[in-house]
């Protein structure tokens, strides 16, 4: 059987700010945005090529303090292209960091070691790691 990770609740204090720099400025696609009531609404969005999806709503999504979350992880192919893009998209981002070496030979040097880091609005933080092939 397989267990697959499709969605992780993401607190933020102002939803329209939130979906604003998670689809603007990040490029997630927004799957929906449902208003329940004027107490409760979801909005569920997915960063391209990805099955995981993130959701920021108020009302029916768990209570957990706005940039309470911290350590969730992208994966991209080309780091340096990568952060390039939320550069230019207007997100405060780390310069490349390389942690730790490869425990084998890989294609490119920043392979498994290269990351950027980012917060969002509310400081909620991200990092982002190139893995360019798996084995």
């Amino acid at each position: 059987m397989n267990w697959t990770l499709e969605v992780v609740i993401v607190p933020v204090s102002d939803v329209d700010q939130a979906k604003t720099f998670y689809a603007d400025q990040l490029g997630f696609a927004v799957d929906h945005d449902t208003v329940i009531s004027d107490e409760a609404r979801i909005v569920q969005l997915t960063p391209p090529g990805s099955g995981c999806s993130i959701v920021i709503g108020r009302g029916v999504v768990p209570d957990m303090p706005p940039g309470s979350l911290k350590g969730l992880q992208l994966v991209v192919p080309d780091l340096k292209r990568a952060r390039k893009e939320l550069v230019e998209r207007g997100v405060e981002v780390s310069e490349i960091q390389v942690v730790g070496q490869n425990p084998r030979p890989v294609p490119d040097p920043l392979d498994n070691v290269g990351f950027v880091f980012f917060t969002d609005p509310d400081g909620n933080s991200w990092g982002v790691q190139q893995i360019s092939s798996r084995a």
